[in-house]
């Protein structure tokens, strides 16, 4: 008999060694695809961490940097596809939702797209031509293979106004609808996305609730707003930022958080006196090693009420996306100056949790 139970203790110990701790991809199964923007190191297995931390925690990805005009078309007559392949191989590999980001954007254009040989501004034809071929072209490569597109990126300012864009400049509003449509042609089962940040300004918000619902009224396929989450400890407004939500999911459209992190150091102060290097240096970068436990506890508090804000509208929402694998990935380092450290995302730089996923994580 006491064999017996020795051995029966030994088997409890090694089930429950062997069982697999919980991923963010099962505790919100139910509820909405989780994502993370994947860049070329972690796409070639170069960083081998950040790859295994994608492919175990999350079950969709958005290209974060490879499929950009300037990287993927650099030139006229030539597309550059390999780090782009590379994406959707990893995807593919892991069996995840994959996005394409982005096919129309202001910035990180190629210098040549809305421009002729001297540098003017091209005339409104060749424009819609240029457009044409890069969206068919890049859409129809992966036809079937991607599931989703952000198809305009930034196209709205604050204030509810369009932005000054080249497009803009050379096509007017029409440039919107026209992408949308170039994207439809070239598959016409794949998802199409708007997408921007600032979403909870009123006039950003309203301009884009009349903007999908001008263009589904004429039949032009739109299946989700994107809403940036490039957030802070003291921006924006969370009650802004879910009445905005509520209002693009009026349009019948999904909504989708696409760039979300949270930095947690205080807003640069534009007015310092950067004469003084070293005490401007350490207005920037106040926590080189690591973030003061008080402020860490603020940052996941905030983290904890946004996550509560996307369970309680998971019926209208159907991805939230990290912008980043860990705090070493994230845009936010090295911005306004170099060797600025920042902890705005999920996984800290030693690939751990951070505390606000612990209850999803561990609830079994």
């Amino acid at each position: 008999m006491k064999k017996t139970l020795t051995l029966l203790a030994a088997s409890l110990v090694m089930v429950s060694c062997s069982a697999e701790p919980r991923t963010l991809k099962d505790a919100f199964k139910d509820k909405f695809l989780i994502g993370v923007a994947v860049n070329q190191w972690q796409c070639s297995g170069e960083d081998s961490l950040g790859a295994a931390t994608a492919k175990k925690h999350f079950n969709s990805i958005v290209a974060e940097n490879v499929m950009k005009c300037e990287e993927i078309h650099p030139e006229e007559n030539r597309y550059f596809w390999d780090d782009a392949d590379r994406f959707v191989k990893f995807g593919e590999d892991n069996n995840m939702f994959i996005i394409g980001h982005c096919l129309v954007w202001h910035s990180q254009l190629a210098p040549w797209f809305c421009k002729d040989s001297l540098g003017n501004l091209v005339d409104a034809q060749t424009l819609r031509d240029r457009l044409r071929d890069h969206i068919h072209t890049i859409v129809g490569r992966y036809k079937g293979r991607i599931q989703g597109w952000d198809v305009v990126n930034e196209a709205i300012e604050d204030n509810g106004d369009y932005r000054n864009s080249d497009f803009y400049k050379i096509l007017g509003e029409e440039f919107i609808p026209l992408a949308f449509q170039y994207a439809h042609e070239a598959d016409p089962d794949a998802e199409l996305y708007i997408n921007d940040y600032s979403m909870n300004n009123a006039g950003k918000r309203d301009r884009y609730v009349k903007l999908v619902n001008d263009m589904k009224s004429k039949g032009i396929r739109i299946d989700a707003i994107g809403m940036q989450s490039h957030m802070g400890l003291d921006y924006p407004n969370l009650s802004d930022y879910e009445n905005s939500l509520k209002a693009f999911a009026s349009t019948g459209c999904k909504v989708m958080i696409t760039e979300l992190d949270m930095g947690a150091l205080p807003s640069v102060n534009r007015g310092a006196n950067v004469a003084d290097k070293v005490a401007y240096q350490k207005e920037l970068n106040p926590y080189p090693e690591k973030l003061p436990d008080d402020v860490s506890a603020q940052w996941n508090n905030r983290m904890d009420s946004l996550m509560n804000i996307y369970l309680r509208n998971a019926d209208v929402i159907s991805r939230v996306t990290a912008w980043g694998v860990s705090d070493g990935d994230s845009w936010r380092n090295d911005w306004p100056v170099r060797g600025r450290h920042e902890y705005p995302l999920f996984f800290d730089r030693n690939y751990n949790p951070k505390p606000f996923l612990h209850k999803y994580l561990n609830d079994k």
